[in-house]
Parts: structure tokens; sequence; C-alpha cells
């Protein structure tokens, strides 16, 4: 995907025109599950659950989420300022019926470690080249009282001194049926920028809710 292919979500007219029970013989990615289980007391008793399918033999997780760091942003013109910031990203999703703000993700294909998921999904998705993987979190779990569905976060940074990292050289490669709109935010106001997106109509994933609430934390009692 060339770089003037970028596409703007937000002008789009992505929309939901229907909702219907999933047929079994038509489910791709997941499945509905009863569990029966015991509880402390020992009554028995039954939850409904979803599950992925999609996880390779011998792979702990799904995929990855990216927290991708830009440094040294001053030499770019997504950013007027040196301090560091984050990739985020704005994409449709159907079960919501809208634009989600998310940071990169993807799932890992076989054999690949989390930091070989994350490098590549994030030139895939964003066009952005790695510098250095900095952290891999443990597993989390999205919603584990609703599904089984895992991840790693990795937190990578990217040198934007990088001619492959400058606004006019990246080079996504989104997959057929991928819409994906990058934009940068400062760390110091990713609380302030969610808060006002979520006021503007758009949904919030928890993962880079839970990040700014972070850096909120952090500020608030001093723990830098």
């Amino acid at each position: 995907m060339a770089p003037e292919e970028f596409v703007n979500v937000s002008a789009g007219e992505s929309a939901a025109i229907s909702t219907e029970p999933l047929l079994e013989s038509e489910r791709v990615w997941t499945k509905l599950v009863k569990k029966t289980y015991k509880d402390p007391h020992g009554t028995i008793r039954t939850w409904e659950s979803a599950e992925r399918t999609t996880r390779h033999a011998g792979s702990d997780i799904d995929g990855v989420g990216i927290v991708a760091i830009l440094e040294n942003s001053s030499s770019s013109s997504q950013s007027t300022s040196s301090e560091p910031s984050i990739v985020l990203q704005k994409q449709y999703r159907p079960p919501l019926d809208k634009i989600v703000i998310e940071i990169p993700a993807g799932l890992s294909d076989p054999g690949e470690s989390p930091s070989q998921t994350a490098i590549r999904e994030l030139r895939e998705e964003t066009g952005y080249h790695v510098s250095q993987v900095l952290e891999t979190s443990p597993v989390m779990y999205n919603d584990p009282g609703f599904c089984n569905t895992n991840l790693r976060m990795v937190h990578v940074s990217v040198d934007m001194s990088d001619e492959r990292n400058q606004e006019g050289n990246l080079k996504p490669e989104l997959e057929e049926g991928e819409f994906i709109e990058c934009f940068v935010v400062k760390l110091t106001d990713l609380w302030d920028e969610i808060v006002k997106l979520e006021r503007e109509g758009y949904a919030i994933d928890a993962r880079i809710a839970n990040l700014a609430e972070g850096i909120e934390l952090a500020k608030k009692f001093k723990l830098t």
C-alpha cells in the first residue's frame, strides 16, 4: 500500500446492515461453548462462553497488542514535539457498529514469538519499522468472563530518525477488507485525548484506556 492510500476511516460509510444468529457451518474465528464446573461449595453450575479457534498449536497466546513509542519525533512532521508519542489507530468494528480507538495489534503466525509478531504487525498495519523491542508482558486475558481470548502486550520503540519511519515513506501492507487510520498522540496527553475522542462518538479499546489510566495514576501519586 502506497502512502497516498492511507485510509480516512472517520470519513467512511461503514455501518452494520443486519444482525442474525451465526450458523455453526458459517463460523470461522470463534465457537460458543457451555462449560460445566463445580463452585467452591460443590454446586454444579454451567457457564456460556466463546472460544477462539485460531490459536496455533504450541502457542500460549492468540496474538499481541503493540505499544509503539515514537522517539525523536521532532524529526517527523506527524508531531511537533520531541516528547515520546504513541501510535494509535481508528478502525471500524462491526460488533460495536462504531469506529474504535485502538493500539496496533494482530494474531500470531505459526512459530512466531510475541516480538516477531509485534514487529511484523506494526509494519503491516502502520508502516513503522521497530528499532527495539523494550518489553513483553505476561499473558493477558481480554474478557475472561466471556471468552478465552488472550495476548501479550509488546512495548517497542520506533526511531524517527530512520528514514523509513518518516511521513511519506511509510508503506503499510493492509489485508483485503482491513481499513485502518493511524495517528499519533503524546503520552502526556493520552488521557485527555481519549476522553475527547469518546465525547466525539468513538469507542475506546480497554487496552489503550488502561494504559492512559496508568499514566494518570503515575502522575497523581508521583510514581515516576
